[in-house]
């Protein structure tokens, strides 16, 4: 539910903003706002489940998520929809780190893999079907069903937490300890600093390439103010006697590594996910729902993944498969730089499928890595910066496919345009041609070299903006080759569930 709204609302943008009367730039801070939110309660998470209980802290975040939803439903204009977004991503924030650590909590080592692989179902396959689902009601009905549906849904959720959730002995006991001796303060100028970091983080990841990066003193501004609140945040917290976020975890090498690997992974993962749709809308003329479903097949080849994987890690062990895996995504996104726009729609979804093959392999290995050295009083502070990390790629990964589609269309254009001269003889070729053909259909002279010539400007256009499609994909390749090195340097550790040798 919570990380299908960071996507659904998404293709539903131009419909928002012509019910609400307003521009499509001001509409973007529906997402901006819900993002912006998010990302400022991702890392305190854990202080605000320890201090009112996990359990009660999971069931406020649905509870105000699933009202905030309604209320979305309702917003009669922009300004109301964009304070209720911002309500949304405040709970919003809070559910996956309370689930990874419940999930940590209440399967022994042995069933872990198993709890995430199924868990991991959810991770990849709401990013992708948002489009698809969000294009599907947006088509069909008025786009305040994106948010109306998740009522339903979280009403369901709180009913089962109520019947079926406990929050574990250590926990409750550690925070009975803490609240019984007095030491637990609360850490407002943590708290302050994160929410103003990552707060301006996400506003200039979000708007960046809109307002021109550092040609913008608004952007200009929000860069400064994010480095710096974030700065001043890890020198105190790394000082402060209970921060409310525990960045001495990173010391942990494997835990390290993992948040670095989800960074990576969610940067691939949202990147991708961002840009086959808007390609086939913006050149393929696919309509949204259609676009939105070439993710799907990708999503489902995880979904059937997840339990081969959860039998593989404790016989393979987790470093090799995350190797494959991001070895697998390398070739993908090559493969996605190669097609063109002959290709019909189940050539765009197979190349997602095999995406999803290689991203299949990481999330339950990456999981394992994460917690492998880590003590389990530890689970949930964890929980709250692998969360993070992952979500933060995401932002980063969307930003560079919005920033490389922008800049290197115009630099193709450029290239393009310098053969469009009468000194070209294919060029003088074919705009006689075509010019031809118009005349022949009844235009005059000058009409018909006009046309032809913007019947050109188009071809030239959207070529360049193919061609910027293809170096976005083949910019993956980085992350990719980077999650090959930095899982290499994981420390061997033996897997839970793994079979004891033989001697």
């Amino acid at each position: 539910m919570e990380l299908l709204d960071t996507s659904i609302a998404n293709v539903s943008l131009p419909h928002i903003a012509g019910g609400l009367g307003t521009s499509l730039d001001e509409a973007t801070w529906v997402l901006t706002s819900y993002l912006v939110a998010n990302a400022v309660v991702l890392p305190l998470s854990a202080w605000l489940s320890r201090v009112s209980g996990r359990k009660n802290y999971y069931m406020t975040c649905v509870a105000l998520f699933t009202c905030a939803s309604f209320l979305c439903g309702v917003a009669p204009n922009l300004e109301l929809l964009i304070f209720f977004r911002i309500l949304q991503g405040i709970a919003g924030g809070g559910l996956a780190p309370s689930e990874q650590s419940m999930l940590v909590d209440a399967f022994p080592p042995a069933k872990r893999a198993a709890a995430f692989g199924l868990y991991s179902m959810a991770i990849v396959c709401a990013p992708a079907l948002g489009p698809t689902l969000g294009g599907w009601i947006t088509d069909n009905s008025s786009w305040r069903w994106i948010f109306f549906i998740n009522i339903p849904v979280g009403i369901l959720s709180l009913f089962l937490t109520s019947q079926l959730v406990t929050d574990p002995p250590a926990f409750t006991e550690e925070r009975r300890r803490l609240k019984a001796s007095g030491k637990s303060k609360v850490d407002y100028v943590g708290i302050l600093l994160f929410a103003v970091g990552f707060g301006c983080l996400e506003v200039v990841l979000d708007k960046g390439q809109e307002d021109d990066w550092f040609g913008s003193s608004f952007i200009t501004a929000f860069t400064v103010i994010s480095l710096i609140a974030l700065a001043v945040a890890i020198v105190w917290e790394l000082n402060h006697k209970d921060p409310v976020v525990d960045l001495t975890l990173l010391k942990n090498r494997n835990f390290a590594i993992a948040c670095t690997l989800f960074f990576l992974f969610g940067f691939i993962l949202f990147c991708t996910t961002v840009l086959l749709p808007q390609l086939l809308q913006t050149l393929n003329r696919y309509d949204a729902t259609t676009a939105g479903m070439v993710l799907t097949p990708g999503a489902i080849v995880i979904v059937l993944m997840a339990p081969f994987i959860v039998r593989l890690t404790p016989i393979v062990g987790p470093k090799r498969l995350i190797l494959i895996g991001f070895g697998i995504s390398i070739i993908a996104v090559w493969h996605l730089g190669q097609l063109t726009l002959s290709a019909d729609y189940w050539v765009f979804a197979r190349a997602r499928m095999l995406q999803g093959f290689g991203l299949g392999f990481l999330i339950v290995p990456i999981t394992q890595v994460a917690y492998s050295y880590l003590p389990l009083e530890k689970n949930n502070k964890a929980s709250s910066l692998t969360n993070l990390f992952r979500n933060e790629g995401g932002s980063f990964g969307i930003t560079f496919a919005n920033t490389i589609l922008a800049q290197r269309s115009q630099f193709h254009q450029s290239i393009l345009a310098q053969h469009a001269i009468p000194d070209n003889s294919i060029y003088r070729d074919w705009l006689h041609q075509v010019s031809a053909a118009f005349v022949h259909a009844g235009y005059s002279a000058i009409e018909a070299l006009n046309r032809a010539e913007g019947e050109l400007y188009a071809i030239l256009n959207q070529q360049a903006s193919l061609l910027s499609y293809f170096d976005c994909f083949v910019g993956l390749l980085l992350p990719g080759v980077a999650g090959v090195g930095v899982a290499l340097l994981i420390k061997n550790f033996k897997p839970p569930g793994k079979p004891a040798e033989s001697h």
